[in-house]
């Protein structure tokens, strides 16, 4: 009876110490399929338990500077975790370049968006989605992507903004609006629909940031292992580019 009192007790450790072992990480909308796959990758080999939050960048970063429990930031911008460490809320020294982004202009119609993007000149759409540019770097870039074109006024009034990307994408995908400026991550490993992927030179590098907020173990390897072999291969096939790729 003692050993089996005993065996339990053990039992009941472990399971605590493999509850214990999570964190919380915030992470842009964008790239949201790609962090659910290299979080279940990072548990299966670590036994760690990655808990994901999806938001707007600008969203994200308030949440954090208001005091929202999350271990780490991965964000669509540069520009928030560069805050953050200036604030002395991220941790010096932790942040890199995790991904960068691409811009596409995408239809869930296969004959609407040419391969240039002269679909915009045309206008023969009602609307165009974009992310709210003011919380969402995607959504900036769209905004950037625009004005380059010399677009922007005439196209203005057509445009309906998603709280972030996601959102975005989701106008499209439903049909409530024609096309719209989304991320190629979140097409790439479909082949439905049109798209223009936007040239770089349009819009400012989309640099996407990764920041550790806590002195949190979990949360410090999961951003090591964002910068593995593994993790690089799931961020490359979901169309992104890494620095020095």
């Amino acid at each position: 009876m003692v050993s089996f009192s005993r065996a339990v007790v053990v039992a009941c450790l472990f399971a605590f110490g493999a509850r214990a072992a999570e964190t919380q990480v915030a992470v842009a909308a964008n790239f949201t399929a790609a962090a659910k796959e290299i979080a279940s990758a990072f548990e299966k080999q670590t036994g760690d338990k990655v808990r994901l939050s999806f938001g707007a960048s600008g969203a994200l970063y308030t949440q954090i500077v208001n005091g929202a429990p999350f271990a780490a930031l991965l964000s669509a911008d540069a520009e928030r975790p560069r805050r953050l460490e200036a604030e002395k809320v991220g941790r010096p020294g932790s942040r890199f370049v995790y991904a960068i982004g691409r811009l596409v202009l995408w239809s869930a119609d296969s004959g609407l968006v040419d391969g240039k993007g002269e679909v915009l000149r045309g206008g023969s759409f009602r609307k165009l989605a974009i992310a709210n540019p003011k919380t969402a770097p995607y959504g900036q870039a769209a905004v950037e992507t625009l004005t380059g074109l010399g677009l922007w006024g005439a196209i203005k009034d057509k445009v309906v903004q998603g709280e972030n990307i996601a959102q975005a994408h989701q106008f499209v995908a439903t049909g409530n609006a024609e096309l719209g400026f989304v991320a190629l991550a979140q097409i790439a490993l479909q082949n439905t629909g049109s798209k223009w992927v936007v040239p770089s030179r349009l819009h400012a590098p989309i640099e996407q940031e990764a920041i550790l907020v806590k002195d949190d173990a979990v949360a410090g390897r999961f951003l090591d292992y964002l910068k593995g072999p593994q993790a690089l291969e799931i961020i490359h096939r979901y169309g992104y580019g890494t620095p020095g790729s």
